[in-house]
Parts: C-alpha cells; sequence; structure tokens
C-alpha cells in the first residue's frame, strides 16, 4: 500500500515512488538492492522507474536490452556523473572544460600505458614486486603461519601495486611507510559508501581528515622521492603539469583517486578468489596443478628464491586459474552501471519496445541479477570453479531462453563505463594466486562462514562481512 505504481507520460516505464518525500525507496535500497529489484521486475516486468534519494532510476532487467543502452553512447552519458563523483569523493576540482580544456580526455588517452606492450611491461614489474613481498613473507614464515584473510590480501596487494605504481619509498623502513598509508587508506575507504551516496564528508567522523593527511603523501615534494614508479603515473603527472590551475594539492588529489581506483576493488576480489579456492578443496587441486604444470613445461623452479616469469600468453592460458577467478567475481561483484540521459529521448530497445526518458534521468544495469540468474548460471548460489571451461578451452557462450547472451560476466562494468584497468586487474589477481599456491601450502585455520557484506552493492566488489584465518607455510 506504500507505494504507487503509475505512468507519467506515455511510454515512461510504471514508477514505484515510496511513501518518504526525497527518500522514496531509498533505504529499502540500501538494505537489499539485489531483492528489491528482483521483486519489482516479478510485479512490473523488465522496465521500471524507481525514487531513490531524490532521482528517477529506470531500470533495464533483461540482459538482451543491455546493448541497446550500451550503444547510445552519446544520449546515455556516463563519464559527467563520474567526473562529479569523483572529484567529490577524492577532493579535487571538477574537470570544467572551461578551467581545464581537454585535461578528461588527456587522462583518458593515458589508458593505453594499461594496455597491449605497456601492459606487459607493468605486469612484469608488478610480478616482480609480488615475488619481492612473497619472499619477504617466506622469510619470516619458519613452519605454519597463521595470518587473517582479508589483512593479508590487503597487505600484499596494496604494497606491490603502490610499488608498481608509484615506485618504491627509499626510506629503511620503506615497508613502515606504505603500511601507514594502507592503514589509513582503509579508513578512508570504509566511508567510500557514504561518500558514494552523496552524504556530507563532515558528518563522516575522522574521514575528512584522514583523507587530507592520504592525499598529502602524493603531494610532489614525496612523491619525487620515490624511485622506479610506472609510465601511467608519470604521464598523468606530466599532464597535470600543463594546467596551471590545478594546484599541487589537486594533483595530488588525483593521483590518490588512481590509488583507489587501483586497488578499491582488487583487494577484496583476491580475497574471494583466493577464499573460495581454499573452501573447494578440488578447485585448489585443479588450479595448483596447473601451475606446477606450466612452471615444469617452462622449465622454472618454484620457490621463494627463485625469480618465476610469465608471459602474457601463459598468464592468458591457464584456464582452470582464470575461470575460478571469473567464477568469484560472478559471486562478489555488485556493480550498477549508470547512464545519464543528455535530453529528452526515446530509447528504442528489441521488440518494437520503447522507453521515454527525461533530461536528466538516469538508466541502470544492475549486472548481479545476471549473474546470478538459475537460467544462465546453473545453481548460481554454488562455486563451481570450472563454470567457465568446456572441454578444456574457456567458454564463452551462455544462454538465457535459448538465446546466446553478448553479456554474462560483467564485473568490470560496461561499454563506455567499463573499467581500463581491468587487464591489469585480472592480471594481478592472477600472479597473486600463482605465487601464492606455488609458493605455499595453504589451508583454512577456522571453519565459519563469511558472507558477503552488502553495504557496497551497486559500487563494485563487495567485501567479506568478517575476517577469517588461514595458515600457510613453505612448499615442500
Amino acid at each position: 500500500v506504500f507505494f504507487s505504481v503509475f505512468n507519467r507520460k506515455t511510454g515512461e516505464p510504471p514508477l514505484i515512488n515510496g511513501w518518504i518525500p526525497y527518500l522514496g525507496k531509498a533505504l529499502i535500497f540500501r538494505k537489499d538492492a539485489f531483492k528489491f529489484l528482483l521483486d519489482q521486475q516479478k510485479k512490473l516486468g523488465d522496465i521500471f522507474t524507481v525514487h531513490i534519494a531524490g532521482r528517477y532510476i529506470t531500470f533495464i532487467m533483461d540482459p538482451f536490452q543491455y546493448v541497446y543502452v550500451i550503444r547510445n553512447s552519446k544520449q546515455l552519458e556516463f563519464h559527467e556523473f563520474a567526473n562529479k563523483m569523483a572529484s567529490k569523493t577524492f577532493d579535487y576540482p571538477a574537470l570544467s572544460k572551461g578551467k581545464f580544456p581537454d585535461l578528461k580526455e588527456n587522462l583518458h588517452r593515458i589508458y593505453q600505458y594499461l594496455q597491449g606492450k605497456p601492459l606487459d611491461i607493468i605486469s612484469d614489474h608488478m610480478m616482480k614486486n609480488l615475488q619481492d613481498i612473497f619472499e619477504w613473507k617466506c622469510s619470516q614464515a619458519t613452519d605454519w603461519e597463521t595470518e587473517k584473510m582479508y589483512k593479508f590480501c590487503c597487505s600484499v596487494m596494496f604494497e606491490a601495486s603502490f610499488v608498481t605504481l608509484y615506485g618504491r619509498v627509499p626510506a629503511a623502513d620503506g615497508h613502515k611507510v606504505i603500511s601507514e598509508i594502507r592503514d589509513k587508506f582503509i579508513k578512508f575507504d570504509a566511508s567510500f559508501p557514504y561518500l558514494a551516496a552523496n552524504i556530507p564528508i563532515e558528518l563522516l567522523g575522522a574521514t575528512k581528515k584522514v583523507r587530507k593527511e592520504l592525499i598529502h603523501h602524493f603531494l610532489l615534494q614525496n612523491m619525487t622521492k620515490w624511485l622506479g614508479g610506472s609510465k601511467v603515473v608519470q604521464a598523468r603527472q606530466d599532464i597535470f603539469e600543463k594546467y596551471e590551475l590545478l594546484g599541487d594539492y589537486d594533483k595530488a588529489a588525483h593521483h590518490f583517486a588512481f590509488l583507489w581506483a587501483s586497488v578499491g576493488n582488487t583487494i577484496p576480489a583476491t580475497f574471494w578468489a583466493m577464499y573460495y579456492l581454499l573452501r573447494h578443496p578440488e578447485a585448489l587441486a585443479a588450479v595448483r596443478d596447473e601451475i606446477d604444470h606450466l612452471l615444469q613445461s617452462t622449465g622454472q623452479k618454484r620457490g621463494p628464491t627463485y625469480n618465476i616469469h610469465l608471459t602474457r600468453e601463459q598468464l592468458d592460458n591457464l584456464v582452470y586459474l582464470e575461470s575460478a577467478l571469473n567464477e568469484s567475481l560472478r559471486m562478489c561483484s555488485s556493480s550498477m552501471n549508470i547512464r545519464i540521459s543528455q535530453e529528452d529521448f526515446v530509447l528504442k530497445l528489441e521488440g518494437n519496445q520503447e522507453v521515454v526518458l527525461r533530461k536528466g534521468d538516469w538508466i541502470a544495469l544492475y549486472p548481479q541479477i545476471l549473474h546470478m540468474d538459475p537460467e544462465v548460471y546453473e545453481d548460481p548460489k554454488e562455486y563451481k570453479f570450472d563454470r567457465y571451461i568446456e572441454n578444456g578451452k574457456k567458454k564463452t557462450t551462455f544462454y538465457k531462453a535459448g538465446r546466446k547472451l553478448k553479456y554474462f560476466l560483467m564485473p568490470f562494468g560496461s561499454g563506455i563505463s567499463m573499467c581500463p584497468g581491468r587487464f591489469l586487474a585480472m592480471n594481478e589477481m592472477k600472479m597473486f594466486l600463482f605465487i601464492l599456491l606455488s609458493h605455499f601450502d595453504v589451508e583454512l585455520a577456522e571453519n565459519k562462514a563469511v558472507r558477503l557484506d552488502n553495504s557496497r552493492m551497486g559500487l563494485g566488489i563487495l567485501l567479506p562481512d568478517v575476517d577469517i584465518a588461514f595458515r600457510y607455510r613453505l612448499r615442500s
């Protein structure tokens, strides 16, 4: 009784308004977006509009219609929305064309350093840095060592990513400096969902102070001391220097935002990949077997004192590792793909369907619904490490209602909002698991269920609701 469903103009989808002015359905949506959207789909079909915190968001639930939203990038824009949110969250001035002509385009062009040949170079550096950190971990581990898994993934991935992107901190206590940055990062990251929801930072306790301290680490006088940074960060620095209206603090804030983009989702995704492998012995055995086989066939020895080198092709050919990783991404990713209508226009969909949109309306795809669709993925709540393998090769054909899907796995967004660092992120996670499983025996040290924490629904990879202990020792 508390929500109204009515058509506004002809061709506009049914509206779920909610009975609280301004908030609309925000509270129910925040509590469990997945369940809420499925309930509405049952009642209203595949297209409906929800009033959430002053915004009207039209959800397109049918994965066969995704392509029509993704294709219309002229009328349905994403970057402006993303830039506004990022500038507020990370405290740099909005990338307005008047003040910073072409800055947005110039920054976007830099993502070429995360593809092709440059991707190989940065991946090689990441592999070396991961091996150094694991070697340092090995030197501490004489017998079984017990640690908390999320904390472990966070410490290894944060440091390896930081050193790969920004360079080494040459101080004698380099590890300590990066740990301090990491601890502040975790504090800031805990407030990220609130900042993304437009809650003023002043209401979020120490977050404002922590953000300021983090940004200060990236001031030029600090960054120039770091050794061996990446081309992508160097290119960003060079571009910022061309804009006199960008202050030192603003440039540092951009660097901090880039760090968050690099690790904010990769760390929890690495945790889930590792957690599911350790929960499923047959998956762990298959992936480890594949890793050992590759090392044998390339004449490389495993162990902390040996340097392992992997080409992109070798990494790509680890089909069990990739499938296991994709399966954990399917289960833990919850990103909302948002587009904003630039004008009043009619979105034409398959089957002669039309959606009338007003300027400023939001359109959203919610791929988690697709990822958990039993018609696409049999027993979707079960982890099946080989779900993306068919006859020993990568499986890329999935069906719904007897029709082949163009989109079936979307942890990195879609179209113009696709994460530009996705290839590096996949490589990093594969390399982390590769080194972990080739160097160590690993097992869970406590038997408890870890569930998804839903507070980041719609924002990327969900975090675990608790941490869990595991143990590791050098493989004999």
